[in-house]
């Protein structure tokens, strides 16, 4: 495969590169000589360690009688012990191709991690979101499926740090729609604590560890990638919840708390460094602000003018009118009228 890349001179004109990057070959996921050797490493080493190390107890498989490849695996991510368990959970029947998307940043920067990548979980790389290594094959997944290969995808995009799960990116619904197969939905509980972030090998005791199959799901008709990756992530919550509830393990509530009691502690830890540091060195030294909080602004002045008082209104009484004397007039002087002879 050729790519073109196009560079702009520093003096304005463009300058056309052709790259050429080698295709992975399709046929290494389904032939006949990796298979056996995958077989070998997954079932002749990897399982019989990972079974030994743990308590492992499989719940649904009647789920799975009526699913055959391709179809979709999804999964929460928490430990390095994930894959395995599912590997090895699955029956051969399907199990056979499933091909694990891995972080090529991580597990294809170099050949002593590719290499046992690619035997033990027939793995191809993916291009993860924010990393500067671009190390994968875009639109590898969907050649797969188109091919009849099964794949397994961890939706969070990388393990978790504290055992809580987090939001699901929509990619492998978004393969389940576009190519029209089923997603196997699977719960892992008690992987964390088994093997948790930052271990490179199981803790003693040989801890339980569970797997709980779903029923393989597809989009309603109208639903969107979002929607639908949502909807699964709802439904593995529920898997893990029910089969931690009834085996006294962690829900994903307990995880959520104890990360949020843990970032509290944290908080009052490094305030009351800060007082320590205060006292000994006699400088009050203000705690940086929060980020998240916004300062309240003051409320706007409002000129409050008091009313004036009233003008006292002086109230005059008034005195009786006088009385009026009436004098009756006087008739009037009778006229004498002098008739003329």
């Amino acid at each position: 495969m050729v790519t073109i890349r196009h560079r702009v001179r520093h003096n304005g004109g463009i300058h056309t590169e052709r790259i050429r990057v080698s295709e992975p070959k399709l046929n290494r996921y389904t032939s006949a000589g990796p298979g056996t050797a995958r077989f070998v490493a997954q079932h002749l080493v990897m399982k019989p360690y990972i079974w030994s190390s743990l308590t492992v107890h499989e719940h649904g498989i009647r789920n799975l009688a009526d699913l055959k490849p391709p179809f979709v695996v999804i999964a929460n991510h928490s430990s390095h012990l994930d894959a395995p368990l599912i590997y090895g959970a699955l029956p051969r029947r399907l199990s056979r191709n499933l091909a694990a998307a891995t972080a090529g940043d991580y597990f294809f920067n170099n050949w002593y991690k590719a290499l046992p990548t690619q035997l033990f979980f027939n793995s191809f790389p993916v291009q993860r979101q924010g990393q500067a290594n671009r190390t994968g094959h875009r639109g590898l997944a969907a050649r797969l499926v188109n091919d009849g290969v099964p794949i397994l995808i961890f939706p969070e995009g990388t393990r978790s740090r504290t055992g809580a799960m987090a939001n699901f990116t929509p990619g492998a619904a978004a393969l389940s729609i576009s190519r029209n197969v089923p997603v196997l939905p699977i719960a892992l509980v008690g992987a964390y604590a088994a093997m948790p972030y930052g271990a490179n090998v199981p803790v003693p005791g040989r801890p339980h560890v569970h797997v709980v199959f779903g029923r393989p799901l597809r989009a309603a008709p109208g639903e969107i990638a979002h929607q639908f990756s949502e909807r699964l992530r709802r439904y593995v919550v529920e898997m893990h919840d029910t089969t931690a509830r009834a085996y006294g393990m962690p829900t994903q509530a307990d995880f959520a708390r104890a990360v949020a009691l843990r970032s509290a502690a944290a908080q009052a830890e490094r305030a009351a460094a800060a007082i320590q540091a205060d006292t000994v060195t006699g400088v009050t030294s203000l705690a940086p602000p929060d980020p998240d909080l916004r300062p309240l602004e003051p409320p706007e002045q409002i000129a409050v003018r008091p009313l004036d008082p009233p003008d006292p209104v002086e109230v005059v009484r008034l005195d009786p009118p006088d009385p009026v004397e009436v004098v009756p007039l006087d008739p009037p002087d009778p006229v004498e009228v002098e008739s003329q002879a």
